[in-house]
């Protein structure tokens, strides 16, 4: 199974974090308490400047990173890695302000809560752990995955200083302002997966749409389709179990890997229903993903920390254009700028910046931009995945260099390893991106040598 280590090797720490890195108001001072974890099992120690491996947190605890991210802990033997796990602001237990309650109040305490801040504090981070253990000379490697992956991506362009090199596993880099089409994004690779999978699977799903709206048009309609897909809590409008299905085959398309590929379970259900009509087979597909419950759709849940901080982030500095063709499986839908900014500012009292991502980070001409100023960051994907549309499918140099697997799904290289079930494709898409940071590594040590001379 995975080499992984267990989570009882990882020792907790806080860092006395500022607030706000960029504003010298008396506010800025301001400090929380910000969550990171060691694991020093395979470190080598200062004195032979063995390498640091920091994996970025994205928009959860990092708690659950611990349990689900392996290739730190799998590859930390061989390079003979100090690990290191940072939270993310507004996350976990790296909530500033008192409370959850108090930091999501309203835009005055959400207005500190942006990618840039999160950089600034992972930089403070690995410059704090570097001097207690006294390893300035560490080369340190940043790993992430998805916004995660992003981050890892940005840390090394803005902080190269702190980072030697960046593994980006599944990094939308290029999904902001209209770098890409909306409408050739996300949903157009989620049906890609699945008429790949299943030609009659599409097309059921694509004609289930106007055959739901059909239904709840007419009287009693909510109720029989309530009582079609058994759902947890009557329907009172057709949005939430078109939303519910949505979800579920964009989910089933993201996490499309091995050994079950959601996907194709999906499909053989619908595929195999033993009723003719559409509503029976996609109701089908639903039991197929879910397993047999007491009931489906509208389940009684709470919003997440994910849920509620997401929200923030893609309402402020990181919108996603997200819009859907008229050749896709779902409804098509233009996105549109302006009715999204309207939205959030109903929502949060201020109105996103659309064009921040691009002003500070890049992502026009991206070829162009970084093949003379950058380098040493993996950006990984599985074609797969619907977010590998706005990743960094083509090397930029020798130095920024894609790696991609035709039947991966999101972040899947950098997931707990499973000797059994992991195909060769998986295994050497990894073996690849530890070969590239050993050699980042040994350049490292020559020049380190080199330059005490």
């Amino acid at each position: 199974m995975s080499a992984a280590d267990p989570i009882s090797d990882f020792e907790t720490f806080y860092y006395n974090q500022t607030l706000d890195h960029f504003n010298f108001r008396p506010d800025s001072f301001n400090t929380f308490q910000q969550r990171y974890l060691i694991n020093f099992k395979h470190w080598g120690g200062s004195n032979v400047s063995a390498p640091i491996f920091a994996y970025l947190g994205e928009e959860e605890a990092i708690d659950v990173d611990l349990s689900i991210i392996g290739f730190l802990s799998e590859n930390a033997h061989q390079f003979q890695a100090l690990q290191i796990f940072i939270e993310h602001r507004y996350y976990g237990k790296s909530v500033p302000f008192r409370s959850r309650e108090e930091a999501f109040q309203n835009a005055s305490t959400l207005g500190y809560f942006n990618s840039a801040q999160a950089l600034a504090d992972y930089a403070e981070v690995l410059i704090h752990v570097k001097k207690k253990l006294h390893a300035q000379h560490s080369p340190v490697i940043v790993i992430g995955a998805s916004y995660g992956g992003m981050l890892a991506s940005w840390f090394r362009l803005k902080y190269p200083h702190v980072a030697l090199g960046a593994l980006a596993s599944s990094a939308p880099i290029r999904y902001f302002e209209n770098i890409i089409p909306p409408e050739d994004g996300y949903y157009s690779i989620v049906t890609k997966d699945f008429r790949e999978a299943s030609e009659t699977c599409y097309q059921t799903i694509k004609k289930s749409w106007s055959e739901i709206d059909a239904i709840a048009s007419q009287p009693q309609g909510l109720s029989f389709l309530s009582e079609k897909f058994h759902t947890c809590r009557p329907l009172n409008k057709s949005s939430e179990l078109k939303n519910y299905l949505d979800t579920l085959y964009c989910e089933a398309a993201q996490y499309n890997s091995p050994p079950s590929y959601p996907v194709t379970v999906v499909c053989g259900g619908i595929d195999g229903a033993s009723g003719n009509d559409t509503l029976t087979k996609i109701f089908a597909g639903v039991v197929a993903y879910t397993g047999n419950r007491s009931c489906y759709v509208n389940q009684p849940r709470n919003l997440s920390e994910t849920d509620m901080g997401w929200s923030w982030q893609t309402c402020s500095d990181l919108v996603i254009p997200i819009g859907v063709g008229n050749d896709s499986m779902f409804p098509a839908y233009q996105f549109d700028l302006k009715d999204y900014i309207k939205s959030c500012k109903a929502q949060y009292g201020v109105p996103p910046r659309p064009h921040w991502a691009t002003t500070y980070f890049g992502g026009h001409d991206i070829k162009l931009a970084l093949e003379r100023f950058a380098s040493n960051i993996i950006f990984s994907n599985g074609l797969r995945d619907p977010y590998s549309s706005g990743g960094v499918l083509e090397d930029i140099s020798d130095t920024l260099i894609a790696v991609h697997t035709k039947n991966g799904s999101h972040c899947l290289d950098i997931l707990n390893a499973n000797s059994v079930t992991d195909p060769g494709w998986l295994v050497n898409q990894r073996k690849i991106e530890v070969k590239i940071i050993k050699r980042w590594i040994a350049k490292y040590y020559a020049d380190l040598q080199a330059f005490k001379k």
